[in-house]
C-alpha cells in the first residue's frame, strides 16, 4: 500500500473532526499531475523558414555528414541502412534520416514504482525534472564546495518532496567523495530507495547504462522492464557533428533494452554552433536527425526524444550566457522542428549564469521557463536548482524554482470560460460600488482561484521586519529545512530493497577503486 493509501486510511479511521485535524498537521506528499498544456504553442518560424532549415539539414547529413568516433558497430549499422561511411564519417543520403525517425513514438509512458507517479512524455504534455549534472554545490552554510553523496540524497529527498516535481531527474549533482566508476550505483539507489517518482539511468560509460537497466530489472521486474519504458537518459551530442563511442554505447544499451533517450545536442551558439538562430537551429536538427535516426537502427520504436540544450556565449569572456532572447528563439524554433518530426520534445529549465540565487538568476531563470512553457516542451531537465552556467546546484534555488514551477502549471491551464469563471452570478450580486470578498462566488472559489507560493512573500511590511526582514534565498532556507525534517521514505518491498543493495555491493567489489 502507497504512502497516499495508508494515509487515506487512517484519515478514514480518523472520523470528521479527527480527520480535518489530522489533514491540517500531516506531511503532504501530493506530486501534481505531469502537464497537460491547453494553452497554444508560440509558433516563431514561419513555414518558409522551417522548409529552409530542414533542406539546410539534410544537405548537412548528405554532403557534410556525421562523426561517429571509436564505434565500428555504429559504422556497419550505418553501412546496412544504406548510408556512405568513409573513416569514421557517414554520410546520410537525403531523407534517410527522417525516415527512420518515423519509427520513435510519438508520446509514450514513462513508469514509475508508485504508479500514481507515471507519467507521459509527448502531446500536450510537459514533465518537470531537477538539474542534472553540477560538480558542485553551493548552499547559504557552506558556501561552493564539491558536492557529496549526502548533497545528491538531500537533492532526490527534495525532489521527491516538491509538489510541482513530476520526476526524480538523473545525476542531481556528482557526488565527487564516491569514485567515478562506482558513483552511478549509489546514485541510482539513492532514486530507488528516497524517491517514488521515474528516475533516469546513468550515460557515463555503457557497462553503467547496463547496470541502470539490470537495477531497474530487480526494482520492477524483468517482465516490466521488457515491456515498458521505466528510464529515460540523457545522450549528448559532441556538437558540432560528432557522436562519441561512450554516449552512442549508453544509447545503444537503452534502445536495446527500449529504454528512453534524449538525444540532445550541447551546443553553446558561437562555438560549438554558428552565432545565428537559422544556422543554429539548422545544426541542431542535422544533429537530432542522425542521432535519433540511429537510435532506431539499434531497435525500431524504442522511445527517443528530441533535445536541444542550447545558450549563446558572451563575446567578451567567452563566458556560457542564459535567459537571453537568442537562446528563447532557439527554444521555440526547435519546438517546432520537434513537432515536424512527431518526436517528444526536451529544452528548458532554471537556467541562469549568475554565482548566486539573485536578481540576475530571477530573471534569466523566469526566461528560460515561460519560454521553455510556451514553446511546446515535453520534457524539461534542469527544471530547478541550476545556478552558475550548470556547474552548481543550489539547495536553495531548488526550493526557489521548485515553487515557482506551480505557476507554468496554472499558465498550461488556459482561461477557463464555464458558467462559474463567466462569475455573472457574483457581477450580479455585488453590483456597482461594492465588493467581492464576502460573495458567494468568492467564497465557494477562494481556496483554488489563484495559484498560492510555499516561498514567497506577500506579508505587509511591519510583519515581515518584525519576522527578521528575511530575503528570499533565507526564506527558501526555512522552507528547505522543514522540508528536510518532514522527509519520510517512501515504502520499498523488503525483499527489492535488499537485492538492490546485494547488487550495488557485489558490482562496487568486482572492481577497483577509480576516481578519474
Amino acid at each position: 500500500m502507497s504512502l497516499e493509501e495508508q494515509t487515506a486510511v487512517r484519515r478514514a479511521r480518523g472520523g470528521g473532526g479527527a480527520a480535518r485535524r489530522a489533514s491540517r498537521s500531516a506531511v503532504s506528499f501530493e506530486t501534481a499531475r505531469f502537464i497537460s498544456r491547453n494553452i497554444p504553442n508560440f509558433e516563431i518560424l514561419t513555414t518558409e523558414a522551417i522548409e529552409i532549415i530542414e533542406e539546410n539539414a539534410e544537405i548537412i547529413l548528405e554532403e557534410i555528414g556525421v562523426n561517429f568516433v571509436e564505434n565500428p558497430a555504429a559504422l556497419q549499422r550505418w553501412r546496412d541502412a544504406g548510408a556512405d561511411v568513409r573513416g569514421e564519417r557517414v554520410h546520410i543520403p537525403r531523407g534517410l534520416a527522417r525516415k527512420l525517425c518515423a519509427t520513435a513514438p510519438s508520446r509514450f509512458t514513462q513508469i514509475a514504482r508508485n504508479p500514481a507517479r507515471n507519467v507521459e512524455i509527448g502531446g500536450n504534455g510537459l514533465v518537470l525534472a531537477p538539474v542534472y549534472g553540477p560538480p558542485f554545490v553551493r548552499d547559504r552554510d557552506g558556501g561552493r564546495r564539491y558536492a557529496t553523496m549526502a548533497d545528491f540524497e538531500m537533492f532526490v529527498k527534495l525532489g521527491y518532496m516538491s509538489k510541482w516535481l513530476h520526476h526524480s531527474g538523473g545525476t542531481i549533482c556528482e557526488p565527487t567523495d564516491v569514485p567515478v566508476n562506482k558513483r552511478h550505483l549509489d546514485m541510482l539507489y539513492a532514486h530507488m530507495s528516497l524517491s517514488d517518482k521515474p528516475y533516469m539511468g546513468s550515460v557515463t560509460e555503457p557497462v553503467r547504462a547496463a547496470d541502470s537497466v539490470e537495477m531497474s530489472r530487480i526494482l520492477f521486474g524483468s517482465d516490466v522492464v521488457d515491456q515498458n519504458c521505466v528510464m529515460t537518459s540523457l545522450i549528448n551530442i559532441n556538437s558540432p557533428l560528432t557522436f562519441d563511442a561512450t554516449m552512442m554505447g549508453a544509447l545503444e544499451v537503452y534502445a536495446a533494452a527500449g529504454q528512453a533517450s534524449i538525444i540532445s545536442p550541447f551546443i553553446v551558439g558561437g562555438a560549438m554552433a554558428p552565432v545565428s538562430v537559422a544556422g543554429t537551429l539548422t545544426q541542431v536538427l542535422a544533429e537530432v536527425l542522425a542521432g535519433v535516426a540511429y537510435s532506431q537502427l539499434v531497435r525500431p520504436g524504442s522511445p527517443a526524444i528530441f533535445g536541444a540544450f542550447v545558450t549563446s556565449i558572451d563575446m567578451n569572456s567567452g563566458a556560457p550566457t542564459f535567459g537571453t532572447p537568442e537562446a528563447s528563439q532557439i527554444t521555440y524554433g526547435a519546438g517546432q522542428l520537434a513537432r515536424r518530426l512527431n518526436l517528444p520534445y526536451r529544452s528548458g529549465g532554471s537556467f541562469t549564469g549568475s554565482k548566486l540565487p539573485d536578481a540576475q538568476a530571477a530573471y534569466e531563470t523566469a526566461n528560460s521557463l515561460n519560454a521553455a512553457l510556451l514553446a511546446g516542451v515535453n520534457f524539461m531537465l534542469h527544471a530547478c536548482g541550476w545556478l552558475e552556467g550548470g556547474l552548481v546546484a543550489s539547495p536553495e534555488k531548488f526550493v526557489m524554482d521548485a515553487d515557482q514551477l506551480g505557476i507554468l502549471h496554472k499558465l498550461a491551464e488556459g482561461v477557463a470560460i464555464d458558467e462559474n469563471a463567466q462569475a455573472m452570478g457574483a457581477i450580479r450580486e455585488v453590483g456597482p460600488g461594492g465588493h467581492y470578498l464576502g460573495c458567494a462566488h468568492t467564497q465557494e472559489n477562494y481556496a483554488s482561484a489563484f495559484w498560492r507560493t510555499g516561498v514567497l512573500d506577500y506579508k505587509p511590511y511591519e510583519t515581515w521586519s518584525e519576522e527578521g526582514g528575511r530575503s528570499t534565498e533565507a526564506l527558501a532556507a526555512v522552507k528547505l529545512d522543514k522540508m528536510l525534517a518532514d522527509y519520510q521514505q517512501p515504502y520499498l518491498d523488503p525483499a527489492i530493497n535488499e537485492a538492490l543493495k546485494a547488487y550495488v555491493a557485489q558490482k562496487k567489489a568486482s572492481m577497483p577503486d577509480a576516481f578519474m
